[in-house]
């Protein structure tokens, strides 16, 4: 075996996993490949927060089905939140799937491939942290989560919370540093709830602290928060270190009483607006995003015009919005019908994004003019594009190779979606 190919769907932990499991089979010996069919191993790492991706990945499953038909030896493995602690039902819909693997649990697969190879993995795999990162990476800080949403398949799919030492993630930050990253993201499904589990009970600000002084770590990031957990504490850290960036993602997911406390959310809606009002008082240039669920069951039109109104209210930098689909095995699916038709759930869908998308026109337009501190990331489209402290994407032209910097652009175009500008000044600072 010689190759591999991952295909990944889904949240940013599942971005993570996947590099992790290629960073494992590169020290096995194996080299990614650009198509599936020239893999000797071929990896799907699913999501099934939504139907629709549930859909794409049954869709790549049966892609999948007559490159292993004619090549019985490669090995085809499916990873991720589609596999429950029982497997018994996926493999009788996908005979032809050699193995199945949880979120982070990687041994099914390496098992597999380490039989074919004749060789014992565990002797040759040592840290998972990715060997060829890019100017930005994924650090999962905690894994899991406790809060059992009514509408949320994810603490069945990756079980409860658990939070990873402060050393052990400082240690990983300065080996992606060492390999070239200048930005990392801490991650977790309730990122804000890190420590609770661990026995000195560190908190998110704890773990800022740790890594702020790393030498070549430019910026930092987080994703993603849950009301409950954002306390004043890790407010102040964003505000004070200036290492930490002015963006915070915290899902409202509705901005009404009743069905937020149908969906087991555990704040009120005027809870959230308080902690808002916190962020925005003790961080004045703050990018604010957050995720909203439309035609949640039982939601009438007067409930979704009060999330339009929170929207409206506070006026979010973006605001990821998705219908809801029931997801099976979850409170909701067991207990609660499903009884919005789904030509009403894409009508408010609708309706968040035409409200958004003015929203959104409005705040960057005010970024006319202004200078913007970028992180550049890469080229797209024959520019260079990274992201400002608040998460703004921006573009800009440049003949030499930008990819590293952090550059000074001065914005001359706004759209809802991203900022065009002009390199203003020399890099603060560069990849080498």
């Amino acid at each position: 075996m010689n190759s591999y190919y991952i295909w990944t769907i889904g949240c940013q932990m599942n971005k993570a996993d996947s590099e992790r499991l290629a960073s494992a089979l590169e020290q096995m010996g194996l080299q990614p490949t650009d198509a599936p069919g020239d893999a000797d191993v071929i990896v799907l790492n699913s999501c099934v927060v939504r139907q629709s991706a549930e859909d794409k990945v049954v869709s790549m499953l049966g892609m999948v089905k007559p490159l292993k038909l004619r090549r019985p030896d490669r090995v085809v493995a499916l990873m991720g939140c589609m596999v429950g602690p029982k497997a018994d039902e996926l493999k009788a819909r996908f005979p032809y799937v050699d193995a199945f693997a949880r979120p982070q649990q990687y041994k099914p697969i390496l098992d597999i491939i380490g039989q074919r190879m004749g060789l014992d993995w565990e002797g040759c795999v040592g840290t998972l942290t990715p060997p060829r990162p890019s100017v930005t990476a994924y650090v999962p800080v905690i894994h899991g989560c406790d809060l059992m949403c009514t509408f949320c398949i994810i603490p069945y799919r990756r079980g409860r919370q658990v939070s990873r030492p402060v050393e052990d993630v400082r240690r990983e930050v300065e080996l992606l540093v060492q390999r070239g990253v200048k930005e990392v993201t801490l991650l977790g499904q309730t990122v804000d709830a890190y420590g609770l589990d661990l026995p000195e009970k560190p908190d998110l600000a704890d773990l800022f602290q740790a890594i702020h002084n790393i030498e070549g770590l430019l910026r930092i990031r987080f994703l993603t928060s849950h009301p409950i957990f954002m306390t004043e504490r890790i407010i102040d850290a964003i505000a004070s270190l200036p290492k930490v960036c002015e963006h915070i993602n915290l899902p409202v997911q509705a901005g009404d009483d009743v069905v937020l406390e149908r969906m087991r959310r555990r704040y009120h809606s005027d809870q959230y607006r308080r902690i808002i009002e916190t962020i925005r008082k003790k961080i004045p240039n703050v990018g604010l995003s957050t995720d909203v669920i439309v035609g949640f069951p039982g939601e009438t039109e007067e409930q979704f015009q009060h999330t339009l109104e929170l929207l409206e209210e506070i006026r979010f930098d973006k605001v990821h919005v998705a219908a809801y689909s029931p997801r099976p095995g979850t409170f909701a699916w067991r207990k609660i019908p499903d009884d919005i038709p789904w030509q009403e759930k894409e009508r408010r869908l609708k309706a968040v994004e035409q409200l958004q998308e003015r929203i959104a026109t409005e705040t960057n337009a005010r970024l006319l003019g202004t200078h913007q501190e970028v992180l550049v990331e890469g080229r797209h489209k024959g520019k260079w594009q990274g992201r400002t402290r608040s998460d703004k994407l921006v573009f800009y032209s440049a003949d030499d190779d930008q990819t590293g910097r952090l550059v000074t652009v001065r914005i001359e175009r706004t759209s809802p979606w991203s900022l065009q500008g002009v390199l203003e000044k020399a890099p603060v600072a560069s990849a080498t």
